[in-house]
């Protein structure tokens, strides 16, 4: 069975990761949408609400399923016995640094492969600190997250 995993911080999930979840759900036979728990990192939403966005967000794909961690992706990627880990680039700044965790990601996984996804041109301005940004100020961030998010930012936790 072939397994991806998409792991992120998705805090919020944003159309841009929306897209890459559905492309990436047609290459495998499962996809994990794996939240990363980081206690280092001052979260807007709690673990409990990234989930829950994703999940109501991605329910239309029956091969995608949710979940959190801790620690390093590979170890990961080895507890799931995942095929390949997925992740979105949007510029070539992004495919640098993607390129350089791939390589490590490889190694410390005995060869697991990480596909990039390039971003779609219409969503490859959107960023979830962008985001954050925006609705910071008061401005309009529907057109670049789903309902399920938008909620969150109506009614902070």
């Amino acid at each position: 069975m072939r397994v991806g995993v998409f792991a992120g911080s998705f805090d919020p999930v944003t159309r841009g990761h929306l897209d890459i979840v559905e492309r990436a759900a047609r290459l495998f036979d499962e996809l994990i949408v794996a939240v990363l728990v980081n206690a280092d990192k001052q979260a807007r939403f709690s673990i409990a609400e990234r989930v829950r966005f994703i999940e109501e967000s991605s329910a239309q794909w029956a091969n995608v399923r949710v979940d959190q961690f801790t620690g390093l992706v590979a170890d990961y990627v080895h507890k799931t016995g995942a095929t390949a880990l997925v992740r979105g680039v949007r510029t070539e700044a992004d495919f640098a640094v993607e390129w350089r965790l791939a390589t490590m990601n490889r190694a410390l996984t005995g060869g697991v492969e990480t596909i990039l996804l390039p971003a779609k041109a219409e969503l490859s301005h959107i960023s979830s600190s962008l985001i954050k940004e925006i609705a910071g100020y008061g401005g309009d961030i529907g057109p670049f997250v789903t309902a399920a998010v938008l909620s969150g930012f109506e009614c902070p936790s």
